[in-house]
């Protein structure tokens, strides 16, 4: 199986941990790293205005700050210790080859996808993926969604389950990208049970795929061979939700501190099933 992994150059948990995940069950065949310009940024913020208005985007924005005041350093310093671990359990040289684009819809970036002939990609990036990029791939292009799709498509799916309560859909979604929005086939749902008092949505995002490498694997492998079968999602609730809010994370947060309030643990996981 050749994989090829999409993500941002600032995202050492996907750069090199990743990477490193695939390496062992997989030929990583090569990674898109996107460095992102201003003007993209820009475009990004221009769309969320439009889509929430200015008073809600101010309290994302207030979000972000609490953000950095509260939770930046400590999951700083979280991630480091993770890329560790990764780099103990995966000791393995990285030798696959890098390309550097600012989207991965450039040219540039399908150039290297078509010559890389990957059988699988894994797209770990916020820009959505034009057909002629994420139809290259034999098996199909693949996100680990951070959020219980469909329920929680679009961005940062775990903050608006633990803002909404709903405690037992934070995790990940293993997604094959078509033209919609996290509206692709799903291969496998990977649960974490959040601690909203003093976990991030950061750290959540990242648990509930890295505290669930050895089902995700399983699930890959058994897309590769063609026995897995999509998870039928037919006849359940389908929402978008975008940035975090301050408000909705103060309400969470004042949720958990209540004298029973969730606790973290194990992961839970469900995959699709296989075809025989």
């Amino acid at each position: 199986m050749r994989t090829l992994v999409i993500c941002h150059d600032r995202a050492p948990l996907d750069r090199e941990g990743i990477v490193r995940w695939l390496s062992s069950f997989s030929e990583v065949a090569g990674t898109v790293v996107i460095r992102e310009t201003a003007g993209r940024m820009r475009q990004r913020i221009r769309r969320e205005v439009k889509r929430v208005g200015l008073w809600r985007f101010a309290d994302v924005l207030a979000y972000r700050a609490y953000y950095r005041l509260v939770h930046a350093a400590d999951d700083a310093r979280w991630e480091a210790d993770r890329l560790q671990a990764l780099r103990a359990r995966y000791p393995g040289p990285l030798s696959a080859p890098e390309c550097l684009v600012g989207s991965p819809n450039d040219p540039e970036a399908e150039a290297f996808i078509r010559e890389c002939r990957p059988d699988i990609v894994i797209a770990r990036c916020k820009t959505l993926l034009k057909e002629r990029v994420f139809s290259i791939p034999r098996r199909g292009t693949f996100v680990l969604h951070p959020g219980i799709c469909p329920e929680y498509r679009n961005a940062h799916g775990c903050f608006w389950a633990v803002a909404c309560g709903d405690l037992d859909n934070v995790g990940a979604t293993l997604l094959r990208i078509d033209r919609g929005v996290d509206t692709g086939p799903v291969f496998g749902y990977f649960r974490v049970t959040p601690n909203p008092a003093h976990e991030s949505h950061a750290v959540l995002q990242h648990r509930a795929v890295l505290d669930n490498l050895d089902g995700i694997r399983d699930a890959l492998i058994a897309v590769n061979a063609g026995t897995a079968a999509a998870i039928d999602t037919r006849g359940r609730a389908s929402a978008t939700w975008g940035q975090p809010w301050l408000t909705a994370a103060l309400r969470a947060r004042r949720r958990a501190l209540r004298p029973r309030g969730a606790e973290g643990g194990a992961p839970h996981v469900t995959t699709a099933a296989h075809r025989s």
